[in-house]
């Protein structure tokens, strides 16, 4: 009777323990999607006019987004760093870390001295607090989806990681909302403090993060690869990840391209798009990306426990095959400057058909490790992969345009390019977990 007492208590305390993992990664990824957003966002409208002043526009967005693409060259590093210490010492104390670290760079940037106030100094120490951004961000990510994959059900493990993931939607529902009603203000005062607000209360979300993390009991997968690996030599998780799974990685990073562009594309530039090529107002682009935010955050978790019944490969291949035939219909909606055609041009394409493969994403990277690599091998596919992905997605995007006079038609080249590359890769994975089954 004692056992069966013990076993119910067991299933109890990890489903309360569940609620609490899925909470936490909903907040920290909803901090580290606002933060990723709002500097976005910014650097295209400020940083290049307060930290890169120059005597050509395109020179001074181009060297604004240079320093959104750092952020992601800093992410591997800081997946390498809190994935080696989450897959030896724990998942738990890494989050705590990572909030604090991405949290705070955040802060800083929303108090640093412009280019006029001291001179060369600001765009190093933007640079330096971008940096610290991408490490704690490089870190954040995997661990934040594994305890949700860990903790779930094995047939719900989509579904649960897939939660996580509405971080993004809520993420850029908050900056792009915020950012919204700054840009309301009359322009002096948003260049002088408007766009700061936004980037300090992000501190809230932080406290808030920190606090319920502190909470949480640690992955009882993690726990039980732990107990084994005492009983066999150790290597570095990087090492081990290269040595067993060097096809597993390509193709993850491979499947994260569309991904990466996608949304960089949709949620990033098409606010520069829509203000600069088509001559609508900032508010209005600004508030149109915020409402697709909303629709995917009911979207996200759909797909996430579509991929438990259809399997993840499946599902992201045929997402991602979707993306590749939205993005010209997308941009010719766009180009119209028509409020609705806009609207339905970005919300359609962005909210509903791009949670197809966010949806279940994490849930698909996570199942080609095994635990005792797993926090190394997510983060090392997810942020290796935005180096390209994602972080040079504006300064191409910018360049596309610029060469094509001021033309979407090589952008939407790229992007269907980007699709058809994911779109294999998530075959291929699908064909090797089949073959790995038998």
């Amino acid at each position: 009777m004692s056992d069966v007492t013990l076993d119910f208590s067991d299933a109890t305390h990890r489903g309360n323990d569940l609620k609490k993992i899925v909470f936490a990664s909903v907040v920290g990824s909803t901090i580290e999607w606002y933060d990723f957003f709002l500097y976005g966002v910014v650097a295209g409208l400020v940083f290049n006019k307060l930290y890169f002043p120059a005597g050509n526009e395109t020179v001074s967005i181009l060297l604004a987004y240079a320093t959104f693409a750092v952020g992601f060259v800093a992410r591997p590093v800081g997946g390498l760093i809190f994935g080696h210490f989450g897959d030896r010492i724990g998942r738990k104390t890494m989050l705590v870390i990572t909030i604090m670290l991405m949290g705070g760079a955040t802060v800083a940037i929303g108090l640093l001295p412009t280019y006029n106030s001291i001179g060369i100094l600001a765009p190093i120490l933007l640079l330096v607090l971008r940096v610290l951004q991408g490490i704690g961000i490089g870190g954040e990510w995997g661990g934040a989806v594994l305890m949700a994959y860990e903790f779930a059900p094995h047939h719900k493990r989509g579904f649960f990681a897939s939660i996580p993931q509405i971080g993004l939607s809520l993420g850029l529902f908050l900056a792009s909302g915020v950012m919204a009603l700054m840009t309301m203000l009359p322009d002096d005062a948003f260049m002088i403090w408007g766009w700061r607000l936004a980037f300090v209360v992000s501190f809230v979300l932080v406290a808030l993060g920190v606090w319920v993390r502190s909470t949480v009991h640690e992955s009882p997968e993690f726990e039980k690869a732990k107990a084994e690996s005492r009983n066999r030599d150790l290597k570095l998780p990087i090492v081990e990840m290269a040595k067993r799974y060097p096809g597993n990685v390509l193709l993850g990073m491979g499947a994260r391209y569309i991904d990466g562009v996608f949304f960089n594309v949709f949620a990033v530039f098409s606010i520069l798009y829509l203000t600069k090529y088509v001559g609508m107002e900032r508010e209005f682009a600004l508030w149109t990306v915020c409402g697709a935010a909303v629709v995917m955050i009911f979207c996200i978790p759909i797909f996430g426990r579509l991929s438990d019944v259809f399997g993840r490969p499946k599902t992201y291949a045929v997402g991602s095959l979707l993306l590749v035939l939205s993005v010209f219909p997308a941009f010719s909606l766009m180009s119209t400057g028509n409020p609705v055609l806009v609207i339905l041009g970005i919300v359609l394409p962005f909210g509903v058909i791009y949670p197809v493969c966010y949806g279940p994403e994490a849930a698909l990277f996570a199942d080609l490790f095994d635990p005792s690599v797993r926090y190394t091998g997510v983060s090392f596919v997810y942020q290796f992969s935005g180096i390209f992905a994602s972080g040079i997605t504006p300064m191409v995007a910018t360049w596309l345009m610029a060469s094509n006079n001021d033309d979407p038609f090589w952008l939407c080249a790229y992007v269907i390019f980007a699709g058809l590359v994911s779109m294999l890769c998530a075959i291929l994975i699908g064909r090797r977990a089949r073959r790995r089954t038998h």
